[in-house]
């Protein structure tokens, strides 16, 4: 998987093909997907945007390496990330015909850019306060989706700017150069963010990633990253579409920044 390594660092995204043992622990994580998501209290916490969106962190009941029912989780994808630690539980996102809908308290703004900039973002970044300012608070060491469910270009994709990364690592490179890295978390990062989001908009291509079960998705931890809609009157997989997520947390800070 040379070549998926090469792409993740200089696309910031790859696709890893099918592969039968993350197909079975696919099947594995639906059922006990579709469990978590049909109880209500987890419905409660964590369904937003009209329905149409379940957030799920750390919602999905893994083991710390990754085995979900007594189901391993394999891959080439740790060859490719050279991960060798623990996995947190995983994200269990779900998104649902209509998406993204638009909850009482959302404003105009913040609907719009989820509906036409697919809700953009650098994971890690953590808004906090009432004016939302961004803090590293989750310096990953990279971002893994296994999707349960067919994921096609229509029913809430993954997309994400090729390159982003590098434009990511440049700017917040300059801003923390010179600041320990256990100092890191207590810089207001926002201003720059927004402004560095913007230039990726107009400098890096958007790309709609497809996937299904058994494949994985690898995308660098700097990049800028999103979901697609879901289009009118299109249908999609019972109980919607499913992928897990994977961003276990890099031991050293001092690492995000770093090249690879």
């Amino acid at each position: 998987m040379v070549g998926a390594a090469a792409e993740l660092a200089t696309r910031g995204w790859t696709l890893l093909p099918r592969e039968a043992g993350v197909a079975r622990w696919a099947v594995a994580a639906r059922v006990l997907a579709r469990s978590v998501t049909a109880d209500p209290a987890m419905q409660a916490r964590w369904l937003r945007h009209g329905g149409t969106w379940f957030v799920g962190v750390d919602a999905l009941p893994n083991g710390p390496d990754g085995t979900v029912d007594g189901v391993p989780l394999p891959g080439a994808w740790r060859s490719v990330t050279g991960w060798t630690g623990p996995l947190h539980p995983a994200q269990l996102s779900v998104v649902h015909p209509g998406y993204p809908g638009r909850d009482p308290d959302e404003s105009e703004a913040q609907h719009r850019f989820r509906r036409d900039r697919d809700a953009a973002h650098l994971d890690g970044l953590l808004p906090e306060g009432p004016g939302r300012r961004r803090f590293l608070r989750e310096p990953h060491a990279f971002i893994a989706g296994f999707p349960l469910t067919e994921m096609t270009e229509e029913t809430g994709p993954f997309v994400v700017w090729d390159g982003s990364h590098a434009v990511i690592r440049a700017a917040l490179g300059a801003r923390l150069a010179g600041v320990a890295p256990d100092e890191w978390a207590q810089v207001d990062l926002t201003d720059l963010y927004m402004a560095t989001r913007r230039r990726v908009f107009e400098t890096c291509p958007r790309r709609v990633v497809t996937a299904q079960p058994g494949e994985t998705i690898l995308a660098h931890r700097l990049s800028i990253h999103g979901v697609g809609g879901w289009a009118d009157g299109v249908p999609g997989p019972e109980g919607g579409r499913m992928i897990v997520w994977f961003r276990p947390i890099l031991p050293d800070p001092g690492d995000w920044l770093a090249e690879g």
